[in-house]
């Protein structure tokens, strides 16, 4: 019966776009309070010590909406669209430059990443 249930949630994730089915959210959170929260707070509100002084503020992830398709694929926020964002930086796709390139950042912690970005969502 469990496998059933986790089967059939697994079908419904692939069908939502930009849904990370990857990633250790838990994992992802140390990651992220490492490498993004100055910027867009502990809880991804966009209100880091850094990002209070940003302007354009850092994006708000409660709200779940990505603005960049950096793959062409017509899905704005997907995850190969934010793997992108994080590796390359914002301005590498006509963004603002204050989101910088992490380029330490690659595999299996950017996934981790993406997977508690998405938890986030309010």
């Amino acid at each position: 019966m469990i496998r059933k249930l986790a089967t059939i949630f697994a079908l419904i994730a692939l069908l939502v776009p930009g849904v990370s089915l990857a990633g250790d959210v838990a994992a992802g959170k140390t990651s992220y309070e490492m490498n993004c929260a100055s910027c867009h707070g502990p809880e991804g509100a966009g209100d880091g010590p850094v990002g209070a002084i940003l302007d354009p503020k850092p994006r708000d992830f409660g709200v779940g909406d990505f603005k960049y398709d950096t793959d062409g694929d017509g899905e704005a926020g997907t995850d190969d669209d934010i793997k992108n964002i994080v590796a390359n930086g914002a301005a590498a796709y006509g963004g603002n430059a204050m989101m910088a390139p992490l380029p330490h950042l690659e595999g299996e912690e950017i996934e981790n990443i993406i997977a508690f970005v998405r938890s986030l969502k309010k």
